[in-house]
């Protein structure tokens, strides 16, 4: 391997940005690879960006942080709903973290504000070259290096060598495809369809984040700066109800009013249709290439756990390349990562998101029941509280973590 050859990095996602970031902070030279172009980056169908205190942490330490607080609304709290009753359950305060973070709170800034800021840091960095309109074809890897093929923004074939590639494609990652990694899990026999509103919900009680028990039709509520302040509402559908019929205008109009029970008529601003699946790769790590984010693990979004954890594979990937590259490390720490951050996705990420789903859909009056009494009992108990924002908010997962050698 020669010194000269950088890290490989595919995706300028957060996971990608992150990393490429994190890697260059620490003199490590990076080629990041980007599909999109310049001019249509910024199409990207919106997604969620509830940035955990953990997460805000990762931000602050590559100088992000501060170019998105502006952009984004601070929530300390986050509430917990019984649709049924209009009555809320449980209400969680980021404040009781005081001691333990920086950042006592949430951001409510979106994935495309993220990436926005994200990459007029890595074009400004002079370690990390930045590849847009490049398509990413496959790679082949040796003892010494990785040879990555790409279809340049010129439209030519060309070979990049790195020392190391990482996948941060997201989950149809073609790396992880061509290691032919078992996406171990399942996906949910149902479609979740999210509404853009520009309403201000907190006029009946609601927060910056809600989570919304419903034995039928459970939901998820969240606020995003604008102008216009927005609201995002999640509703699950049927697999099988048609798509056009599920986004017409008076299908989405009616779907709100009957969510707060008024007769209004609301100013939409969009709707997406997606499915969700709670999958893990098999391995994180074959050789040379190395999968992050996404690519690895893919969840529910209940929660916001997708995007924050693999903004935390990202920042344990950088330091460990880091080392590596700089000799204090040998490649065995490749490994360790893979012990890290597999176990996350498995035990926290996807045991966390499959439990909070489950509780918002109990359809069983006494399980539901006991499931509120039991929020409550967490929520009006300080020390009870704080342990149950540790879990939400990432810490417990990074701590376990750095616990496995």
């Amino acid at each position: 391997m020669s010194k000269s050859d950088p890290i490989v990095v595919v995706g300028a996602g957060p996971v990608g940005l992150c990393l490429a970031l994190a890697l260059a902070q620490q003199d490590v030279s990076v080629v990041l690879v980007e599909s999109m172009t310049d001019e249509n980056f910024l199409d990207q169908v919106p997604r969620a960006g509830s940035n955990h205190p953990t997460t805000l942490e990762f931000f602050d330490r590559i100088g992000l942080y501060d170019r998105m607080e502006p952009r984004g609304l601070i929530a300390p709290k986050f509430h917990y709903w019984d649709r049924q009753d209009n009555a809320l359950i449980a209400e969680f305060d980021h404040a009781l973290l005081k001691d333990d973070t920086k950042f006592p709170f949430v951001l409510q800034c979106e994935r495309i504000k993220i990436i926005e800021e994200a990459l007029k840091l890595a074009k400004a960095h002079p370690l990390i070259d930045v590849r847009m309109a490049t398509e990413f074809l496959g790679f082949t890897q040796n003892a010494d290096a990785v040879l990555v093929q790409v279809k340049n923004a010129a439209g030519d074939a060309e070979t990049i060598r790195g020392c190391y590639l990482v996948s941060a494609e997201g989950a149809r990652s073609i790396a992880r495809k061509d290691l032919n990694l078992e996406f171990e899990g399942f996906t949910y026999p149902e479609r979740t369809i999210n509404i853009e509103v520009a309403y201000d919900f907190r006029k009946h009680g609601y927060t910056e984040r809600n989570y919304i028990s419903d034995p039928v039709e459970y939901s998820n509520l969240f606020h995003w700066k604008g102008p216009p302040d927005r609201w995002r509402i999640h509703f699950p559908t049927n697999i099988d109800d048609d798509e056009n019929e599920l986004k017409r205008p008076e299908a989405l109009q009616k779907r709100l009013q009957q969510f707060l029970g008024i007769d209004h008529e609301f100013e939409i601003c969009g709707c997406n249709l997606y499915t969700v699946h709670q999958r893990v790769a098999a391995k994180f790590r074959v050789g040379r290439v190395v999968l992050a984010g996404d690519s690895a693990h893919v969840n529910s979004p209940i929660g916001g756990m997708g995007l924050n954890s693999g903004v935390h594979d990202a920042f344990n990937l950088a330091d460990k390349l880091a080392r590596i590259l700089h000799g204090s490390a040998d490649d065995a720490e490749l490994d360790r990562y893979e012990r890290q951050r597999r176990h996350v996705a498995v035990q926290h990420t996807q045991a966390g998101t499959i439990r909070n789903k489950r509780l918002l859909e109990e359809r069983d009056p006494a399980v539901r029941k006991r499931n509120h009494d039991e929020l409550r009992r967490q929520a009006e108990d300080p020390a009870l509280a704080r342990k149950f924002l540790l879990r939400t908010a990432l810490f417990d997962s990074l701590r376990e973590a750095e616990q496995i050698l």
